[in-house]
C-alpha cells in the first residue's frame, strides 16, 4: 500500500527511525496485463474480446480464425445434413452462444409475471449434478480419482434441451428432463445506510424422461448452476508454472482467514494414453477441475453441445435408457474431425487480453490501493511470469497480470453448490481471473458475474463473497463509500 514505514538505523551514534517510500506494486501501473500478447483497444466495444493475441505469426492467425468460425458454427441436429451431430441432447447449439462475442453469457431473463420460468430455448447458463451420498473419497483409480459421481442414467450435466427425435410427444423436443428458475431477492445495507438488493436464481428440476421416480429427484442428488464466463487470455494462465501455483498454495495468510488450495484433478489426454497415474494440477472450470484447454474446449464440445471428438468420442448419454430408445435416429462415429479440434482449441489459447484503459486516473490509483488494503490480492494475485506454453512459444516468460492465484477457496454457504468436484468441495471456487472486468460489460450488457450469473455488476459481485474472502469483503464494506467506488473504477479499467 501506499505511504511511508520506517527502518531501525545501524548507526552506532544515532539510532533513529528513519522514513523510506514505498513502492508502489507494478499492477497499479500496469497496461500490457497480457504482456506482448495484449492488444492495445484504445474505445471498448462488443467485439473487443474477440481478437487475436497480439504476437502471433501470420500462420497462427490464419488458425485462430479457423477456430473462430468453427466457435461461431450453429450446429445441426440433422445429421442427414451436417458432420456435427448436436445432441442428441444438448445446452446451446454452438459455442458462441453460451459465450457471447467470447465473454461472460447473459443473465437468466424471468418472464413477467411467472413465479417459476422454464429453460426452454438455450441459455448460457445450465446445470451440473451428481450423487452426493456422504461416502468418502478415495482420490484412486476406484473412484476416477475423485471424479464427480455421474446419476445413474444421466450423467454429471443436465441437458434440458433435445433433438425432436429423442424424447417422444409430448415431451418432444426437451432433453433430460425439464429446469425451472425463479429469483430469491434480499437487501444488504452498508453501515452508510446505502441498501443494495441482491438476489440469486434458485432451480428446480422436473419431467425427467425415467417418469416420477427418477434417480435424478431423489434426496442425494446435489445440482449446481453454472454461468460461461469469458474467454480470454487462457493460453497465457495455461503457460504459469506449476510451482508458482503451489508456492502461492504454500503461503501463511491464515490472519487473513484465507487458505488457497490446489486441485488435482482426472487429466483425459494422460488416461487416453495409460499413465498409471492420470492426474494434473486443475487449472480450469469454475471448480479448477480441468488441466488443459484441450480438455475444456473438447469437453464443453461434447458436453454441452453434443459432439463426439477424438478426446470424448461418445455420446454424452451413452448407455442411458434415453440413448437405447434414440439409436434408430443416430449416426455412429466421431463427428468433430481432428483438424476442427485443434482449430477451437487454438482459437480457445490464444484470445486477447485488451490492454488497461484509464490507469493514470487518479480515481483508478486511488481504487487500486483500496484493492489491496482490503486484502483483494490475498486471492485475486496480481501477477505471474509464465514458464514455457508446450505449443505456443510466445506465451512464454511473459509478465502477466491476471488477478488470480489458480486455487481453490471456501467461499461460504451463500455460494455454495454442495458438489464435490475432485479435491474441491462443495463451498469451493476457483479463483477467477479479474482481467477484462472493465470490458465484458461493453461486450454483454446482460452479463452476469460469479459462477451462477447471479451478480448483475461487480459491486454484488464482491457483496457475495463469504467464507475466506469474508474478512476483505467486510473491509471493502466499511471503507467510506468514495473508496468503494474507486474501487470498482480500478477493476473496470482492467
Amino acid at each position: 500500500m501506499a505511504g511511508l514505514f520506517f527502518i531501525l538505523s545501524t548507526s552506532v551514534t544515532a539510532q533513529v527511525l528513519r522514513p523510506r517510500a514505498v513502492t508502489e506494486p507494478d499492477f497499479i501501473t500496469a497496461r500490457l496485463l497480457a504482456g506482448e500478447a495484449s492488444t492495445i483497444v484504445p474505445v471498448i466495444t462488443a467485439f473487443s474480446l474477440k481478437a487475436p493475441a497480439a504476437n502471433l505469426t501470420e500462420d497462427q492467425k490464419a488458425l485462430h480464425l479457423r477456430g473462430d468460425v468453427r466457435f461461431d458454427r450453429n450446429f445441426s441436429g440433422d445429421t442427414q445434413l451436417s458432420d456435427y451431430g448436436l445432441g442428441p441432447v444438448f445446452n446451446h447449439r454452438n459455442c458462441a452462444g453460451c459465450h457471447s462475442k467470447d465473454g461472460r453469457g447473459s443473465l437468466l431473463e424471468a418472464k413477467p409475471g411467472s413465479y417459476w420460468t422454464r429453460i426452454d430455448v438455450p441459455r448460457a447458463v445450465f446445470l451440473r449434478m451428481s450423487v452426493e451420498d456422504g461416502s468418502p473419497q478415495t482420490f484412486d483409480a476406484a473412484d476416477l480419482w475423485g471424479s464427480p459421481v455421474p446419476v445413474p442414467g444421466f450423467g454429471t450435466q443436465l441437458f434440458h434441451i433435445g433433438v425432436p427425435q429423442v424424447r417422444a410427444a409430448p415431451s418432444s423436443g426437451s432433453g433430460l428432463a425439464d429446469v425451472y428458475f425463479r429469483y430469491e431477492t434480499r437487501p444488504f445495507t452498508y453501515p452508510d445506510g446505502r441498501t443494495v438488493q441482491l438476489r440469486k436464481p434458485i432451480f428446480k428440476v422436473e419431467n425427467p424422461y425415467d417418469g416420477e421416480n427418477s434417480r435424478l429427484l431423489q434426496d442425494d442428488v446435489r445440482f449446481g448452476a453454472r454461468a460461461t464466463p469469458q474467454m480470454s487470455g487462457l493460453g497465457l494462465l495455461e503457460a504459469i508454472k506449476e510451482e508458482d501455483i503451489l508456492n502461492l498454495a504454500a503461503r501463511d495468510l491464515s490472519a487473513w482467514g484465507i487458505h488457497g488450495k490446489p486441485n488435482w484433478v482426472l487429466d483425459r489426454q494422460k488416461q487416453l494414453r495409460g499413465d498409471i497415474y492420470p492426474v494434473s494440477l486443475g487449472r480450469f472450470g469454475l471448480k479448477a477441475n480441468t488441466p488443459t484447454i484441450a480438455q475444456q474446449a473438447l469437453g464443453a464440445l461434447h458436453g454441452d453441445i453434443g459432439v463426439t471428438n477424438w478426446m470424448f468420442p461418445e455420446e454424452s448419454i451413452a448407455g442411458s435408457k434415453l440413448f437405447q430408445e434414440f439409436l434408430p435416429h443416430w449416426r455412429e462415429g466421431i463427428e468433430a474431425s481432428a483438424e476442427d479440434s485443434e482449430a477451437l482449441i487454438f482459437y480457445s489459447q490464444t484470445l486477447a487480453v485488451p490492454a488497461r484503459r484509464d490507469v493514470d486516473d487518479p480515481v483508478v490509483v486511488a481504487g487500486a490501493r483500496t484493492f489491496q488494503r482490503v486484502g483483494c490480492t490475498g486471492c485475486h494475485q496480481p501477477s505471474f511470469t509464465t514458464g514455457t506454453h508446450e505449443t505456443i512459444p510466445q506465451f512464454s516468460n511473459q509478465l502477466i497480470f491476471p488477478f488470480t492465484d489458480m486455487l481453490l477457496h471456501d467461499m461460504g454457504e451463500e455460494l455454495a453448490d454442495g458438489r464435490r468436484d475432485f479435491h474441491a468441495g462443495g463451498r469451493d471456487w476457483k479463483t477467477r481471473p479479474l482481467w477484462t472486468m472493465g470490458v465484458v460489460g461493453k461486450v454483454n450488457s446482460l452479463a452476469g458475474l460469479l459462477h451462477d450469473g447471479r451478480a448483475r455488476n461487480l459491486e454484488e459481485a464482491i457483496l457475495w463473497h463469504g467464507g475466506e474472502a469474508a474478512v476483505s469483503r467486510n473491509a471493502f464494506v466499511n471503507e467510506p463509500k468514495e473508496n468503494r467506488d474507486a474501487l470498482i473504477r480500478f477493476l473496470k479499467s482492467l
